[in-house]
């Protein structure tokens, strides 16, 4: 089964992660439909776009099991599929939808420093997972509305959660409580203790979607661009050989450890898409191995003759959850259950074949124009 066979069965297949209600996990899928229908054209990935966004998008521009009030960012994140739906449609529901989550984030709860809070059931937090969930999507609406202000906020926010989140090392941890009430925040930094690949995974695709939003003059001169070839030149070092990224990113020796799949995901679709832009040159062939990597090593059909997208974390975090306390430490990331199929990895993917197939085109379209 080649790749686009197996993201058309399942997009055919897919389910609402959480019964409907307009949730991140579904947006991952969005984004990675919307992008194949970029770059491949094929009436298919739009059409599976379609049919399960608007589940969830009512005419009258309102959201299945959407609450403002939660103000969880992570939300926002499935609005990035608004603006191209937009595009392709010219219904003006989606921008009604996009404004509705615009709403949140003018409301939404901010740190001292002022970055937005995880949840408000995550008080005075910040996460690398949140980077992603909403900035991206602050900054494209900002263009789309003509409202620079909301750019230059989602930079400052950006830069300030990855300074308050570094570390010696050059990767950054995957929270940040300003409060210091959270037995897991070291009093001093606020920091959690570890590096989850998962949420570096996050941090890496915001940075390749910022800088593709904003451009290559703004990327340099606001410093995104150091920065971002910083971390990936931090990430590519710390590669496994097979080609993923272990769970807990800079532990090879901790016990347990394992190559994790959506997470490597991740980093491969903002490697290759921040090869495509230039902002890091380097990210073509790291990206292509990378991929090749997750083919080989995720991409498994079983005995039933099912293909599945292997070893993935199924979800992870920071502080109480579901009566349990998750205290960020390296061994903690790897008691969380392992699954296949799980859309925080299959949109990723979709994202990193897409992004692999327009550098494909270009260079094939540079050949021919050179012939």
């Amino acid at each position: 089964m080649t790749p686009l066979e197996y993201f058309d069965a399942f997009a055919k297949a897919y389910k609402p992660y959480k019964r409907g209600s307009w949730c991140y996990e579904d947006g991952l899928i969005y984004r990675g439909l919307a992008m194949l229908h970029e770059a491949t054209g094929e009436q298919r990935f739009l059409d599976h776009l379609l049919r399960l966004s608007d589940r969830q998008i009512s005419p009258g521009g309102s959201l299945s099991g959407y609450r403002i009030d939660e103000f969880n960012i992570d939300n926002i994140m499935a609005g990035r599929c608004l603006f191209y739906l937009d595009q392709m449609t010219g219904n003006e529901k989606y921008m009604k939808v996009a404004a509705l989550l615009a709403d949140q984030l003018a409301r939404h709860p901010r740190t001292e420093a002022g970055n937005y809070w995880h949840k408000q059931i995550y008080p005075h937090q910040v996460w690398l997972d949140g980077l992603y969930m909403g900035l991206p999507f602050q900054i494209e609406y900002g263009q789309v509305t003509d409202r620079p202000e909301l750019v230059s906020d989602a930079l400052e926010q950006l830069f300030r959660a990855m300074d308050l989140t570094a570390t010696a090392s050059g990767l950054y941890v995957h929270g940040y409580d300003e409060s210091r009430q959270q037995s897991w925040a070291d009093p001093e930094t606020g920091q959690s203790p570890a590096c989850w690949a998962r949420a570096l995974g996050w941090l890496a695709m915001a940075l390749s979607d910022i800088s593709a939003l904003v451009g290559p003059e703004q990327t340099e001169q606001s410093g995104l661009g150091e920065r971002t070839r910083s971390l990936f030149d931090r990430l590519m070092a710390l590669q496994c050989q097979e080609g993923r990224w272990l769970q807990v990113i800079d532990m090879p020796d901790l016990s347990g450890n394992f190559p994790e799949s959506s997470a490597s995901a991740m980093i491969t679709y903002a490697a290759l898409r921040a090869g495509r832009t230039g902002l890091w040159p380097k990210g073509k062939a790291h990206g292509y191995q990378a991929l090749q990597a997750l083919y080989d090593e995720g991409l498994l059909t079983g005995a039933d003759g099912v293909t599945r997208f292997e070893q993935m974390c199924h979800v992870a975090g920071l502080g109480g959850f579901s009566g349990v306390y998750r205290d960020g430490t390296p061994e903690y990331y790897l008691t969380e259950d392992i699954v296949a199929d799980d859309s925080k990895g299959v949109g990723p993917l979709m994202m990193a074949h897409a992004e692999s197939l327009r550098i494909k085109a270009a260079e094939a379209a540079g050949i021919k124009a050179a012939e």
